[in-house]
């Protein structure tokens, strides 16, 4: 497993790292432990060296479960989580510094671990990006040695970019893949140059991506996408990264067309990591298979000049219009 420096942090991170979104089973489905476990011990098998959770995240098991994990292991993973989600409503006044003190403290106690790797807000409502009151609390809670690091998980290229001016902001997690191409125009430039670390996800449009899915297939009622096409739960450019479903599906037929004969989810991890902007990718995983097949798209050549302009083409043709000025 290859490894690319976390932006001005300094910490070395597997290019791919893991996302514990759906640790220990898919979405809407019951937690498993020993499933989480050996899904966790996989990832470390295949050197990864990076995990990425929420304290949403499955009502905080997915934090426990990493907790409990990392007491095992004499070389600790470098664990990033996300706080903020839990506020109801989600709004500007309840990222304030009573709350951001509670959110951490929990998350530390999930994690059983005295300082925080990294925290990052989880994308916060857009006014919070003009509240710098908000980052001079988190630095303040870094200096008292609670959390190591700190960034932003955003929703569009705007709150990426806002994020940028603040000094104490070390990564940014955004959404980039096949489907999501604006990032990689002006946000990876300005990210680079002010030495801030890219961390991608949603890297296969939920699922989209893998190449899998036909207009027959279907999701159970508590999965995000089926529940989630329209925003009724959440950011609508989360599930699918936006994208129409039948859409998507005309898209992925193009994209098999340009890499026939191989693993379209590999491909799609493997053209993510042509960005060097890019410091690691946290595709999620539910089962030690996932996490396997993730890991080899690093040991693929890389694409060529003409399967890169394939891709964009592909884009601009039947995504562009609908994603790319909305995130």
């Amino acid at each position: 497993m290859k490894q690319r420096m976390l932006g001005k942090t300094n910490v070395p991170v597997s290019e791919i790292a893991m996302g514990c979104w759906q640790l220990g089973g898919k979405w809407g489905d019951p937690f498993d432990a020993e499933l989480a476990e050996k899904t966790l011990k996989a990832a470390t098998e295949q050197h990864i060296n990076c995990f990425d959770t929420a304290d949403v995240y499955i009502g905080g098991e997915s934090e426990r479960a990493i907790g409990r994990y990392m007491k095992t292991l004499t070389q600790k993973p470098f664990v990033i989580t996300k706080i903020g989600r839990w506020l109801n409503p989600h709004v500007k006044e309840g990222y304030n510094e009573e709350n951001l003190r509670k959110f951490i403290d929990q998350s530390r106690t999930n994690l059983q671990v005295d300082a925080l790797d990294m925290v990052l807000l989880h994308c916060p409502p857009n006014e919070v990006f003009y509240t710098p009151e908000v980052f001079q609390i988190l630095d303040t809670i870094k200096k008292e040695g609670k959390i190591k690091h700190y960034g932003v998980s955003v929703q569009k290229v705007e709150e990426g970019l806002i994020a940028l001016e603040y000094p104490g902001v070390e990564a940014i997690e955004i959404i980039f893949n096949m489907f999501r191409l604006r990032p990689a125009e002006l946000f990876f430039h300005e990210a680079k140059k002010k030495n801030v670390g890219v961390i991608v996800r949603v890297p296969l449009a939920s699922g989209l991506l893998t190449g899998k899915f036909t207009k027959e297939t279907t999701f159970t009622k508590n999965d995000h996408r089926m529940s989630n096409r329209q925003g009724e739960m959440f950011d609508r450019g989360e599930t699918f990264s936006g994208v129409d479903y039948d859409t998507g599906l005309k898209a992925v037929d193009e994209l098999k067309k340009i890499f026939p004969n191989q693993s379209l989810p590999m491909v799609a991890l493997r053209w993510i990591l042509m960005f060097d902007a890019v410091s690691t990718i946290i595709p999620g995983a539910s089962r030690p298979e996932h996490i396997i097949n993730n890991a080899k798209s690093v040991d693929l050549p890389p694409l060529t000049k003409e399967q890169m302009a394939q891709v964009k083409t592909i884009y601009e043709t039947y995504i562009k219009e609908q994603v790319h000025t909305r995130w």
